[in-house]
């Protein structure tokens, strides 16, 4: 009898053995082991060293869940409300999260946050606040106090662990190396990740930039300490099929020395305030990149920066096919 079918598997994939793992995941997750049902469902979602199957995954989530697994109800809640692998169903992701809540406080936390928004039966803010023009040329406009501070602390620690010094590939060797433009520690908070309450604040951000919440890519974290900064650029994309046509950057913390955003065509500094939220257009009418959009994340001097980014596209697309296979 095999103790632990997950960690023996592990050990068949290091040595190449990919069918003999495969094989002994489906045989214990048939046998009801949920840890091995979930470590399924996570390789049909990451297409990895199986194909990608995300209906399949989420069959191996919800009979994990049923046998107890905390973590595999957690990303079929996040599956069920963000559409992958069937139609999102809002009601359905809470009604799960209703019920994970019971026994899993990390669930009972969540749905805590949920609860203090006003939302639609689709998950959107029934009544988003109205953004201020604070600078021309570029347009840019600014919600004060968009998320809560509970909220912007919830974002932060779904981002935590994820942190990775920006690196960019060096055109000679194909390596990383150190982003000489952005040099904070950034994660993306993805698909399996986005809880309800990430789910419900993206849907907030599409209703304050009049957008789907279809078209944003997925909610980018960054943090900066001391010395860390991103220098001036724009967001919009060089070359691509499905361009970031606007951008929203939501500060998640304050009490730190520097870290203003900064336009550089107009000359406006943003000093940043807990859930603060500022929106601006990267395309003229015509679709073409606007240089005038150039910013800057100015240095942080003391203490540590939290921002999130929504870079929002022309199109709706799927997060597993990506923006530039939208149709």
């Amino acid at each position: 009898m095999i103790h632990d079918p997950v960690a023996q598997a592990d050990r068949l994939l290091a040595a190449g053995r990919v069918r003999d793992a495969v094989m002994l995941i489906e045989q214990a997750g048939h046998s009801g082991n949920i840890d091995a049902l979930f470590r399924h469902a996570t390789w049909k979602l990451a297409g990895t060293p199986i194909p990608r199957d995300l209906p399949g995954a989420r069959v191996l989530l919800r009979q994990a869940t049923s046998l107890g697994n905390p973590e595999a109800a957690l990303v079929e809640i996040a599956l069920t409300a963000n559409g992958s692998g069937a139609p999102a169903d809002w009601a359905g992701a809470r009604a799960l999260l209703d019920a994970a809540a019971g026994t899993d406080q990390v669930a009972a936390d969540q749905l805590t946050l949920l609860d203090a928004m006003t939302l639609t039966k689709d998950g959107a803010p029934i009544d988003p606040p109205r953004a201020q023009r604070i600078g021309e040329n570029p347009d840019v406009r600014h919600i004060a106090r968009l998320f809560t501070q509970e909220e912007c602390l919830h974002i932060a620690q779904c981002a935590a662990d994820m942190l990775q010094p920006a690196t960019v590939a060096d055109p000679r060797t194909g390596r990383n190396v150190a982003n000489p433009v952005r040099t904070s520690d950034g994660a993306v908070i993805g698909p399996t990740r986005e809880t309800l309450v990430v789910q419900a604040l993206n849907r907030r951000l599409a209703a304050v930039t009049g957008t789907d919440w279809r078209q944003g890519e997925a909610l980018s974290i960054l943090r900066y300490q001391p010395g860390q900064q991103f220098r001036p650029h724009v967001d919009a994309l060089p070359v691509t099929s499905n361009q970031r046509i606007r951008t929203v950057l939501v500060y998640l913390n304050e009490g730190f020395a520097g870290g203003a955003t900064y336009f550089v065509n107009n000359a406006l500094r943003v000093t940043p305030r807990t859930g603060d939220a500022i929106i601006f257009d990267n395309v003229r009418a015509d679709g073409s990149i606007d240089p005038a959009t150039q910013h800057a994340g100015e240095p942080v001097t003391a203490g540590v920066k939290w921002l999130a980014t929504r870079w929002i596209r022309a199109r709706p697309f799927s997060v597993w096919t990506g923006p530039e296979n939208a149709a």
